[in-house]
């Protein structure tokens, strides 16, 4: 999804650690919980449309959303993992 190039330079915006793409288990994992209505933003909206992938944080404790081949790389629209 992401030229390798491009992901090595990415960086969380709320503390500026390395971001790797989740693995598929990890994205269908949040869309479950998508899906079940467990998954606020840390901004504290719902979410409601599954991600078609995410960059997750090397501390594996955000992951910030891709649609529609997009990263959203802002912190309130980060989903906690």
């Amino acid at each position: 999804m992401i030229d390798p190039d491009t992901l090595a330079r990415l960086r969380c915006p709320e503390n500026h650690r390395p971001l790797q793409m989740a693995a598929p288990a990890d994205v269908a994992q949040i869309n479950q919980r998508i899906a079940a209505g467990s998954v606020k933003t840390r901004g504290g909206k719902t979410v409601t449309d599954a991600i078609d992938g995410a960059l997750i944080r090397d501390d594996r404790k955000v992951a910030y959303p891709i649609r529609k081949q997009i990263p959203i790389l802002l912190i309130e629209e980060a989903i906690p993992v």
